[in-house]
C-alpha cells in the first residue's frame, strides 16, 4: 500500500535545498553560531510576539486542566532558575527530574536549560536500582520529585539534594521546597550561549552487555528535533499536539517537549496512565489534531473496540508511530477507524529519529516499512567489513557522519562503548534497502528487548532477577505478544535447595518491579536445569529467544 502525496513537496527537491545552516538560523535568532536550549524553544518567541500562545496543556488524574502560556512558562522558569543559580548550581551541571507529566516538569526542563545545566530525566517507573545507577554514573548535582516518588531515592549510595514538589516530608526533613523555589527572585542575568556540542540532556540508553550507556544529547541535536516536528510529524502551527510517549524516555523528551517548543507550538500532557477509554475522551475534549504514540497504543486502542468509528467524532488529521515496526493490520485499521493517514518512524536515543515516512514530504511510503532519511542524514547498509551493500541486500543500517550535517551523536558519555567505525555510527539494526530509496526493518544484531515501546537491556534484568536469592542464573529475552510487541521473558536456573513454584516465580518478579522498573519485569519466568552457553560461558541468548518464539507460537 502506498500513501497519497496529496500535494506535498517532493522529497528529492527539498533535498537539493535542503541547508542545516537555515534550520538552525531559525532556532536562534542571536546569529552568534552558539546556543541556548531554553532560549531556541522559549525566548525566541517571546520575541517574536507570540508570548500569548500556549506552550502545554494539561489535563492531571482528576480532570482539571492546567495551561502554560510561552510567556507564563518564560516567568516561572526563571524563578526556578534564580532558586538554581542560589543554590550554587550553573553551566553543565546535572539536574534530575522525577515527575509525572506536569507542569512542574516543563518548568524544570527550561530552568534548567536557562542556566546552562543538563536535563536528566528518571522514568516515574523506575525503581531504586535504577536511579542509583544513573544520579551516581552521572554525578547529579539535584534531584526534583513529588511525594509519590520520594521513596525511590531512600537508602541510595549517593543522592544529592531533593527539592521537593508538595514540600517536605516528616521523615525527610532536610527536603528543599518548591513552593520556596518557584517564589525565588527570577533570573535577571542572560541565558549562557553555548558552544554546539556541549550537552542540554543526559540520557541512558539499555544495553546488551553491562550497565545502560550514557547518552549527552549536544545542542547541535536541536536542528534535527525541529527537522523531524515539521517533516515527518508534520507539525502545523494551529495543530493540537498530543505525543503519548513518557517524557522520561527518549521519544517522550524529545519529541512531546524539545520538539514542539522549539516549533513554538502547543503541546498535551495527559498525567493520566494509559487507558484506551481515557485516550479517547482526551482526544475529544482537546480536540487532538496531530497524534503520536508506540505501536502498543494502535493495539490496545484497536483492541479496546472504541475507536472504531472514532473518525465520526475525533478531529484527527494525522497520526504517528515510532518504537517498532506497524503491522499491515493496524495500520488498516488505523486509516479506516480515525480517519487519518498513520507513519512509521525510527530513531534512537543516541541520534533522534533518522528515517521516516514523512507527513510533510512526498516519497514512496509502504506499510511496515521504515521511510527513507531524514533531510541531513545519508544512512547506508553495510557488511560484516563496513562496505556498503546495494538495494536489496540486508545488513547493519549505518549513519555516514561526514554526509549527514544534522547528525549529533558524539559517542557515549563515558566511553561505555566504540559505535563508531570508519566514517559511520553503527545504529546495530538490521536493515536492507529498497530499488525506490525506502529502508525496509529486517531486525537487530544483538538482543535488545523492545516490550510496548520501550526498549530494554536483558543485562538489567538478568542483574534484578540474579539478586533473589533462589537464582543461581538467569537470561532474559523478548517473546513475541499481540498487544505489546514483545514481553521479557526470563529463564532461570535455581540454586540448589530451591523448587520452582508459580509462587517462587511471582516473588522474583516483584522484586524486579520494585527495585528496577514497572515496564522491565520479566512477565513469564520459565525454571529450566540450565542455560545454552558458547564453549567460553556466553549464555546464547539467540537459542532462547527461538525457544520464545516457537512457545508463543505453540500457546497461540
Amino acid at each position: 500500500m502506498t500513501a497519497k502525496h496529496d500535494q506535498l513537496p517532493d522529497y528529492h527537491d527539498y533535498l537539493a535545498h535542503f541547508s542545516i545552516d537555515d534550520v538552525i538560523a531559525r532556532l536562534d535568532d542571536h546569529n552568534d553560531g552558539k546556543f541556548n536550549a531554553y532560549e531556541s524553544c522559549c525566548g525566541t518567541h517571546l520575541r517574536a510576539g507570540r508570548g500569548d500562545v500556549l506552550a502545554l496543556v494539561h489535563e492531571d488524574t482528576q480532570g482539571n486542566i492546567n495551561k502554560l502560556t510561552y510567556a507564563e512558562l518564560d516567568a516561572q522558569s526563571a524563578k526556578l532558575a534564580g532558586w538554581f543559580m542560589a543554590q550554587g548550581l550553573g553551566e553543565g551541571d546535572r539536574i534530575a527530574c522525577m515527575l509525572p507529566r506536569s507542569p512542574q516538569l516543563l518548568i524544570t526542563v527550561l530552568a534548567v536549560w536557562r542556566i546552562g545545566g543538563v536535563y536528566q530525566p528518571l522514568f516515574t517507573a523506575f525503581g531504586p536500582d535504577a536511579v542509583d545507577y544513573r544520579l551516581e554514573r552521572a554525578d547529579t548535582k539535584l534531584v526534583i520529585t513529588d511525594h509519590a516518588n520520594r521513596f525511590k531515592f531512600v537508602g541510595l549510595a549517593q543522592c544529592p539534594p531533593v527539592l521537593a514538589v508538595g514540600g517536605a516530608m516528616p521523615e525527610h526533613a532536610d527536603d528543599l521546597d518548591w513552593a520556596d523555589a518557584l517564589a525565588h527572585a527570577a533570573m535577571t542575568e542572560q541565558p549562557p550561549r553555548l558552544a554546539s556540542e556541549k550537552p542540554f540532556l543526559q540520557m541512558f540508553t539499555s544495553g546488551t552487555v553491562g550497565k545502560s550507556k550514557g547518552v549527552a544529547v549536544p545542542l547541535a541535536g536541536m536542528p534535527a528535533f525541529a527537522l523531524y516536528m515539521e517533516l515527518a510529524i508534520g507539525l502545523r502551527e494551529e495543530d493540537r499536539f498530543w505525543n503519548m510517549a513518557d517524557p522520561g524516555w527518549a521519544y517522550g523528551l524529545y519529541y512531546a517537549i524539545a520538539g514542539p517548543l522549539l516549533l513554538g507550538v502547543t503541546t498535551h500532557f495527559c498525567e493520566a496512565g494509559f487507558s484506551a477509554e481515557g485516550a479517547m475522551a482526551f482526544m475529544k475534549r482537546h480536540h487532538i489534531t496531530n497524534f503520536a504514540a508506540a505501536p502498543t497504543a494502535y493495539r490496545l486502542m484497536k483492541a479496546s473496540g472504541l475507536f472504531d468509528t472514532g473518525h465520526e467524532t475525533l478531529e484527527l488529521r494525522v497520526a504517528s508511530s515510532a518504537g517498532e515496526p506497524l503491522n499491515t493490520e493496524v495500520v488498516t485499521w488505523v486509516e479506516r477507524a480515525l480517519g487519518c493517514p498513520v507513519m512509521d518512524h525510527y530513531g534512537q536515543t543516541e541520534t533522534g529519529m533518522t528515517c521516516c515516512n514523512h507527513h510533510g514530504l512526498a516519497h514512496p511510503k509502504h506499510v511496515g516499512a521504515m521511510g527513507v532519511p531524514m533531510p541531513g542524514y545519508r544512512l547506508a547498509i553495510l557488511d560484516a567489513e563496513y562496505n556498503e551493500l546495494p538495494p536489496g541486500e540486508p545488513g547493519v543500517l549505518a549513519v555516514d557522519i561526514a554526509n549527514s550535517p544534522a547528525h549529533f551523536f558524539q559517542g557515549y558519555t563515558w566511553q561505555e562503548k566504540d559505535p563508531f567505525a570508519h566514517g559511520y555510527y553503527l545504529t546495530g539494526d538490521v536493515v536492507l534497502l529498497q530499488e525506490d530509496g525506502t529502508f525496509q526493518f529486517a531486525g537487530r544484531d544483538d538482543d535488545i528487548i523492545t516490550t510496548a515501546g520501550y526498549r530494554v537491556g536483558p543485562t538489567d534484568v538478568e542483574n534484578s532477577v540474579m539478586a533473589h536469592a533462589a537464582v543461581a542464573e538467569s537470561a532474559a529475552v523478548g517473546q513475541p505478544d499481540e498487544i505489546r510487541g514483545e514481553i521479557i521473558k526470563s529463564y532461570i536456573v535455581l540454586r540448589e535447595g530451591f523448587t520452582a513454584s508459580d509462587d517462587l516465580a511471582d516473588e522474583i518478579r516483584q522484586q524486579v518491579r520494585e527495585r528496577l522498573s514497572t515496564h522491565a519485569f520479566p512477565r513469564v519466568i520459565e525454571f529450566v536445569d540450565e542455560l545454552p552457553k558458547t564453549p567460553s560461558g556466553k549464555i546464547q541468548r539467540f537459542k532462547l529467544r527461538a525457544q520464545a518464539v516457537e512457545e508463543s507460537q505453540k500457546d497461540t
